[in-house]
C-alpha cells in the first residue's frame, strides 16, 4: 500500500475549516492586493469545479492552464482536481507549436487563460472546439469567463468531490527538453503529495510562513514546492503583478521562505555589484559595525529581511555565488528535482557551510544509488511512473523495480551529500578521444562577476572553448580591454586547475543574449546546449589564438537560425 497521504483537495478543506478569515493568496491587480481567504478560496474552488462538471466532460479528460502564475491558477488547478480530471498545464512562454503539440497530445478539453506577455501563440496554437476560459485579467477571447462562472455556479457539495486513489493520474506535466517535442511525465496522487508533504517536515513549516509565487507553474519545482506545499502546510502566498513590480512585489510580501534559479540570483549579485563595487563592498564588510548595516540593507532591498530557508534549484549554480552571498548573511541551500521526482528530492536543508555547492542528501522516504558510470538513480514516492502515450521511454527510463534514470552524474562525500558534476547526455568526446563534462567548467567561469551566460563547447575539437555573454550591469563603464583582462584571469585560473584535456581553447565573448524568446533557453532557463552549439560551431572554430576574443572578433560567424 506504501505511505498515506491526504489529498490536496483535503489540505484546502482542512484550512478552510481551521482558519477560515486567514489569508490565504494575496494577488496585486492595478497595484492594489486583492486577498483570499482560506474560506473563500475553498468557495470558489467548489463553484468552478461544478462548472466544470456542467461542461459536460468525462472523470479524467484534460484540463490544461495556460497563464502567467496569479491566484486563479492555483484555484483552477484545485478545481480541476475536485472536479475529477486531469491538469496538464502549459508554459505561459510557449510557442504556437508547443501549444498546440500538447493540446493534441493530452487531448486538452478545456483551457484555462490568463496574463500572458503575447496572444498570438495561444490564438494561433488552441485549436477550435478546446473551450477557453479567461481568468479575470487581459487575455484572448474565450467561450466563458472566471468571474461569470462563480457567479453562475453553486459550490459543489462536499460527498461529491472527487476522492481520488493516490495511484491515480494527478497531472500530465511537459517538460521542456532542450531538442524535440515536450515529454508528458505523469504524475500521480502520490508523486505530487509526497513532493509537498516531505518538503513540509524537511522545512518545519508550520503555517505562519509568507511565500511568493512568481517561477513558472507549468513547471513542478514551482507547482510542487510552492503552490502545494502551501495547501499542505497552510502558509500564505502572495504573487506578482509584473516583471517591472517584481521587487516591489517581493519587498511586500516579506518572505519567510523563498526559492528562485541561478539565473536570477546571478541578476541580483550584479544588482548590488552595480551600485556598490566588489573592491567597495569588501572593505565595508570588513568593519563590524558597517558589515552589519551593510547586510542588513542589501536584505531588505532584496525583499529578504524576514526569509529563513533561502534556496536555489532548477539548474546548476556556481559555487563562488553561493559563498558571496554567504558573506551578506544569506545562506543559500541548494536543492535538486526533476519534474520525474514531482520537485524536490535531495535538499541541503538545514545551511551547511561546508556543504556549499552540494544538493544536500535525498529526502525521507526516497532511496538513492550511484552506477559505476556515476549516474543518480532514484525511486520512491516521488518517482513517476512513466511517460504519457510513451511506453518505450518509460521503459528506457525506468527500470524494473522502480528506479528512476535521472541522466544526472554525481559523487557523495563522506556525510552521503551529493554534487552534481554534470549530466550524462552532455559529455562530450573531443577530437583526442578524451571525454569532457561541461557544467563544472562552467561553475567556474561563474567565479567571474562579469559572466551571466555560460556554454562550455567543443566537442572533436582539440580542446573545448567557452562561449559566454556579459552582464551588463557589472561590466556597465568598463573597457573591452578591462574586461579581457578580467577574463584572461579566469580563464588562467580555469586553465591551471584542471587537468590537460579539459584546459580551455579560448574564452569567447557572445554579442547577444540567450533568452526564452530565442530559443536558447527554456522556460525554466537552462541553456539549451544542443542549439548553443550549432549557433557557435564556426566561431569556435574560427576563433584567433587569444584566450579571450569577442565573437565578433572572430573570422568567422554563425549563420545558424537564432
Amino acid at each position: 500500500m506504501g505511505t498515506q497521504y491526504a489529498l490536496p483537495i483535503e489540505m484546502l478543506q482542512k484550512w478552510a475549516k481551521e482558519k477560515p478569515n486567514a489569508v490565504y493568496l494575496s494577488q496585486p491587480v492595478n497595484r492594489e492586493y486583492v486577498k483570499f481567504t482560506w474560506a473563500e478560496s475553498y468557495d470558489a474552488v467548489r463553484r468552478i469545479a461544478t462548472a466544470l462538471q456542467s461542461m459536460g466532460f468525462q472523470p479524467g479528460d484534460r484540463i490544461g492552464i495556460l497563464a502567467k502564475n496569479c491566484a486563479e491558477w492555483f484555484l483552477a488547478d484545485f478545481a480541476i482536481q475536485a472536479a475529477g480530471f486531469v491538469s496538464a498545464p502549459i508554459y505561459y512562454t510557449a510557442s504556437a507549436d508547443t501549444i498546440s503539440y500538447i493540446v493534441d497530445h493530452a487531448d486538452v478539453k478545456a483551457v484555462f487563460m490568463g496574463k500572458l506577455d503575447d496572444l498570438a501563440p495561444s490564438e494561433a496554437g488552441i485549436r477550435d472546439g478546446v473551450i477557453k476560459i479567461a481568468f479575470p485579467y487581459k487575455t484572448i477571447d474565450c467561450d466563458y469567463s472566471w468571474k461569470e462562472l462563480l457567479k453562475a455556479h453553486e459550490p459543489i457539495a462536499e460527498d461529491k468531490i472527487a476522492k481520488p486513489e493516490l495511484e491515480d493520474l494527478f497531472s500530465v506535466v511537459y517538460t521542456s527538453g532542450s531538442t524535440g517535442n515536450p515529454k508528458g511525465v505523469e504524475v500521480s496522487y502520490r508523486n505530487i503529495a509526497f513532493g509537498a508533504w516531505s518538503p513540509s517536515q524537511t522545512m518545519e513549516l508550520h503555517g505562519d510562513e509568507r511565500m511568493i509565487s512568481y517561477l513558472p507553474l507549468a513547471h513542478i519545482t514551482e507547482r510542487a514546492l510552492v503552490e502545494h506545499v502551501s495547501v499542505y502546510s497552510g502558509v500564505v502566498v502572495s504573487f506578482v503583478e509584473s516583471l517591472d513590480t517584481f521587487p516591489d512585489d517581493l519587498r511586500a510580501a516579506d518572505v519567510t521562505m523563498f526559492i528562485s534559479v541561478p539565473r536570477l540570483w546571478m541578476k541580483f549579485q550584479a544588482g548590488i555589484l552595480a551600485k556598490l563595487p566588489q573592491e567597495k563592498l569588501d572593505r565595508f564588510l570588513k568593519i563590524p559595525g558597517l558589515s552589519w548595516y551593510v547586510k542588513r540593507k542589501i536584505r531588505k532591498q532584496l525583499g529578504l529581511s524576514n526569509a529563513k530557508i533561502i534556496g536555489s534549484g532548477s539548474a546548476p549554480i556556481s559555487q563562488a555565488v553561493l559563498e558571496w552571498y554567504q558573506k551578506l548573511g544569506i545562506n543559500i541551500t541548494e536543492g535538486w528535482g526533476m519534474t520525474e521526482t514531482a520537485g524536490l528530492a535531495c535538499s541541503h536543508h538545514p545551511f551547511r557551510a561546508d556543504k556549499i555547492g552540494t544538493i544536500g542528501t535525498p529526502l525521507e522516504g526516497l532511496e538513492i544509488k550511484i552506477t559505476d558510470e556515476g549516474e543518480l538513480l532514484i525511486r520512491g514516492d516521488s518517482v513517476t511512473k512513466g511517460y504519457y502515450k510513451d511506453p518505450d521511454l518509460t521503459k528506457e527510463t525506468i527500470e524494473e523495480g522502480g528506479w528512476f534514470h535521472t541522466g544526472d552524474k554525481v559523487e557523495a562525500d563522506a556525510d552521503g551529500y551529493l554534487r552534481i558534476t554534470g549530466r550524462v547526455k552532455e559529455i562530450f568526446k573531443s577530437s583526442k578521444g578524451k571525454y569532457i563534462a561541461p557544467v563544472p567548467i562552467e561553475a567556474m567561469l561563474f567565479d567571474n562577476t562579469y559572466v551571466e551566460q555560460a556554454c562550455v563547447m567543443g566537442s572533436d575539437l582539440a580542446q573545448p572553448a567557452a562561449v559566454v555573454f556579459l552582464s551588463t550591469e557589472t561590466t556597465r563603464g568598463l573597457s573591452r580591454e578591462d574586461v579581457r583582462k578580467s577574463l584572461e584571469v579566469t580563464y588562467n585560473n580555469i586553465n591551471s586547475s584542471v587537468e590537460s584535456h579539459l584546459k580551455l581553447s579560448s574564452i569567447v565573448v557572445a554579442d547577444d543574449m540567450w533568452t526564452i524568446e530565442n530559443g536558447y533557453l527554456t522556460p525554466t532557463m537552462k541553456i539549451k546546449r544542443g542549439r548553443l552549439e550549432d549557433r557557435y560551431a564556426d566561431v569556435v572554430k574560427a576563433m584567433p589564438g587569444r584566450p579571450v576574443v569577442w565573437e565578433d572578433e572572430c573570422v568567422a560567424k554563425s549563420t545558424a537560425p537564432a
